[in-house]
């Protein structure tokens, strides 16, 4: 064979499709390449139920709310509910239980651009049992969905996880099912979902909403769902698609503009507020709010409180503001010591909190601010961010990254950790209370901010003989710390004069006073130095004066 034709040959081998066992060309298939499947074919509803999704109640320990979509005659929709047997042997309910029957409460058909009406139902379980696992089908009776389990939340203030999202929007097919997906790995025991707004990016695009349903698959069908809206849930009005799907609480300012989207859950010891910052542009509504706000803040009687929007009091990308909202929450979640405040819109992440609060290299103990996105589009920071220049710092920043986020709730704590799109983590840190609200925001510790000087003294002159008082953070709750004073010219691998070895208190504060020792003389330095487990710390360099 020629060495021409051997190469031709060679060249039709090495594009060849292996088919069946059979080596086919691309020519095989035809020359045009595939047609892409409609949207209104793959998000066209059917008498199956879809788009299943849990909204909390006022009450969540004792009921549930649930909405799905499918194509059911309003007088047929329904819900049944047992407590999770073991297994549906055969499929079926375990003999000797009866499932419960509710018929759905309320149906909305909207209609959509695709061609054809999405119509939403809802019902709600009540009368359940708290901390006890259920297991519930939808349907219309013949169509069913699939049983799916949940757990209604304990009637006290028990431990639980939730995952917080910033702006999903854009890539919802594409990018954010991963992030979705790797959160609910990572906790999936959690018990909630705060979504931060912009879910989509046009209002009323069925095709978005069907592709944010199908990106979290079956994840909010057992996890109860906490969502604002954003700027994208809104054109000439809130998304028609909102309400049919996210009946939240109707425990708002009373505004019909504000109905379920402005709304709080108490959930086992935290309250969690949503509110709608797509009117602070409106006097009237944002001051109703306002109000409102003050109020669910001033009678709380949960010891943490999470506030979720959109619009950020402090943006992380230098050419976004939103000063109606700063100037008139800012005062009040430092006021009420709200915890957390969650935010969207600038698609990146932040997290900060104000100047006065701090406390030392890697504590404060004021409200923590976060802004963070899931989705696929990404906002430059351009070195402006705008916290400093309202009286708040920035803690951690990221750009051209995707998160998710993890927050762990504990009688004491609240743990709170951002992690990327592939699992590796990004930011974190830990929120003490004691049961006198007292607080601290420690950061997750690191090799770099667990030495150096970090103790606070009043004054760096000190007279011989006298006492001398510090403050130290960033401790365990009850940590040994064993307290030297040392001489600045003593070699680094010795500690000096061991004075006492005391227990950092229950927010990781160490706080202690003692005399300085006789052999302390006129004119010599010296540094308070810390030892623990976790941190070797001192003070600034200390001069003894007579």
């Amino acid at each position: 064979m020629s060495a021409p034709n051997k190469a031709k040959l060679a060249a039709i081998g090495a594009a060849a499709l292996l088919v069946g066992g059979f080596a086919m060309s691309p020519a095989a298939f035809g020359d045009s390449p595939p047609a892409k499947f409609p949207a209104a074919e793959i998000h066209k509803p059917s008498p199956v139920p879809d788009r299943i999704i849990l909204i909390p109640t006022t009450t969540p320990s004792t009921s549930q709310k649930v909405t799905w979509r499918a194509e059911a005659p309003a007088n047929w929709a329904q819900a049944e509910i047992i407590e999770a047997p073991r297994a549906f042997v055969n499929g079926n309910v375990p003999s000797g239980t009866t499932a419960t029957k509710v018929m759905a409460s309320a149906t909305n058909s909207v209609n959509t651009s695709l061609g054809y009406a999405s119509t939403h139902h809802t019902v709600e379980f009540t009368g359940l049992k708290a901390d006890t696992r259920y297991s519930y089908r939808v349907g219309d009776g013949t169509n069913w969905s699939e049983w799916i389990d949940f757990t209604t939340a304990a009637a006290d203030a028990s431990p639980f996880s939730f995952i917080y999202y910033g702006d999903a929007q854009n890539n919802i097919d594409t990018a954010v099912p991963r992030v979705f997906r790797q959160a609910f790995a990572d906790r999936p025991e959690a018990k909630v979902i705060v979504n931060a707004g912009d879910l989509i990016d046009h209002a009323n695009s069925e095709e978005q909403w069907g592709q944010w349903h199908n990106a979290d698959g079956f994840i909010n069908s057992q996890i109860n769902s906490i969502s604002v809206p954003g700027n994208h849930e809104y054109s000439g009005g809130l998304s028609q698609f909102w309400r049919p799907q996210f009946p939240y609480p109707d425990n708002g300012p009373g505004a019909a503009e504000l109905k379920q989207t402005v709304y709080y859950v108490d959930y086992q010891g935290v309250r969690f507020v949503g509110l709608d910052t797509n009117y602070q542009s409106n006097a009237t509504l944002m001051a109703a709010q306002t109000a409102w706000l003050e109020g669910v803040l001033a009678d709380n009687p949960n010891k943490w409180t999470v506030v979720t929007f959109h619009h950020p009091v402090y943006s992380t990308t230098g050419s976004r503001n939103n000063p109606n909202v700063r100037a008139q929450w800012g005062p009040l979640f430092e006021k009420y010591g709200v915890d957390l405040v969650l935010q969207g819109h600038d698609h990146s992440y932040g997290r900060g909190n104000l100047q006065t609060a701090r406390k030392s290299t890697t504590v404060h103990n004021g409200v923590a601010y976060v802004v963070s996105v899931s989705g696929g589009k990404m906002y430059a920071l351009n070195n402006g961010q705008n916290w400093t220049g309202n009286g708040a710092e920035v803690r951690s920043t990221s750009q051209n990254t995707q998160l998710y986020q993890m927050i762990d709730v504990d009688k004491d704590q609240i743990r709170f950790e951002a992690r990327y799109a592939n699992g590796e983590h990004h930011d974190g840190f830990t929120i003490r209370k004691n049961d006198a609200g007292e607080r601290t925001v420690n950061d997750f510790r690191t090799p770099e901010n667990t030495k150096g000087e970090q103790v606070e003294v009043a004054k760096t002159d000190i007279q011989q003989l006298s006492k001398l008082g510090f403050k130290a953070y960033g401790y365990d709750p009850g940590e040994d710390v064993t307290v030297y004073f040392r001489r600045t010219t003593e070699p680094e691998d010795k500690n000096g004069t061991r004075i006492a070895v005391k227990k950092a208190d229950e927010l990781g504060k160490f706080n202690y006073t003692f005399t300085l020792p006789s052999g302390a003389k006129p004119g010599d330095t010296y540094q308070v130095y810390l030892v623990s487990k976790n941190q070797q710390i001192t003070s600034p360099v200390l001069t003894i004066t007579k």
